[in-house]
């Protein structure tokens, strides 16, 4: 195993163990991170959760749990308050606790995003030590390219600053979207999001996978952004549920063409019976880790 902890000046001298222990229990004493999403209940609506040949268990938030609890990961990424309804239950989970969401009711084409912070790093430390859970770091997401992108920028930033201060991990999500955004998946624009990422602070910040038509793979197209992010880790989302054998190969090429530090995968897990998601969460982290 390698890793190579970058300790950010942020955090103080008497958090630095903290932070080092919740690296390494995310990572698995690595540099990569597994990051099971399931910010999805306020994210997506119902839309991931019940549709023709799901599972109907899925819909149930414990679905959730149950693979973060039995699977293979690095952590689990969710919001505070569903990590209140069901951390004691499960207690042996490595939780990232999103802050801020917003739904997906009114398209961008209506109305620019705009993601507020619901609960403070304060919230997330309070609960963390009160109820015992391993809540190792912090989670927000950035509209880039929106016009409330200063208020976000400046929550995202707080967030991580306080984060680092309780000796916490903050990743965050960085998505180019809005009204003026005209490719969202752009491999430059993606690039930039990256880069912002670093200049707010991140330890990691989850991407999307950029597209187009050159001759280029989507994997080569992600050098950019990796060279952008400069020590800050960069993690791809996972989309939309696809062919396991073609996710994972397309993973593997992040890591090793890339240069990605993990992933950040929900629909592709959760979406599948409980032994099955579990599988693949096994398959996930004997490729990241």
């Amino acid at each position: 195993m390698k890793t190579n902890i970058i300790i950010p000046a942020d955090v103080g001298q008497s958090e630095q163990q903290e932070f080092i222990q919740n690296y390494q229990a995310i990572t698995k004493k690595t540099d990569n991170l597994f990051l099971f999403a399931g910010d999805q209940k306020i994210e997506h609506l119902n839309k991931d959760f019940i549709a023709e040949g799901m599972p109907p268990e899925i819909n149930n938030p414990q679905h959730l749990f149950e693979i973060a609890s039995k699977g293979t990961i690095g952590a689990f990424a969710t919001q505070l308050g569903l990590i209140s309804r069901y951390g004691r239950a499960y207690p042996n989970i490595n939780y990232i606790a999103k802050l801020n969401s917003k739904t997906n009711i009114i398209p961008t084409e209506l109305q620019d995003p705009k993601s507020e912070l619901l609960w403070s790093v304060e919230d997330a430390v309070d609960l963390k030590v009160n109820a015992k859970l391993p809540i190792r770091g912090i989670g927000f997401t950035v509209y880039l390219g929106s016009k409330y992108e200063a208020d976000m920028l400046m929550q995202a930033a707080q967030a991580v600053h306080r984060a680092h201060q309780f000796g916490l991990v903050a990743v965050l999500w960085m998505y180019p979207r809005g009204k003026n955004v005209k490719n969202e998946k752009d491999e430059n624009i993606i690039a930039g999001a990256a880069g912002v990422a670093a200049c707010l602070g991140a330890d990691f910040a989850k991407i999307n996978v950029p597209e187009g038509q050159d001759s280029k793979t989507r994997a080569q197209k992600l050098q950019q952004a990796v060279a952008a992010a400069g020590n800050t880790k960069i993690i791809c989302s996972g989309g939309k549920k696809r062919d396991k054998s073609a996710f994972l190969q397309e993973l593997q090429e992040q890591l090793t063409i890339a240069g990605t530090s993990g992933c950040a995968t929900g629909r592709n897990i959760f979406q599948k019976p409980l032994e099955q998601a579990v599988s693949m969460t096994n398959d996930i982290a004997n490729i990241v880790y």
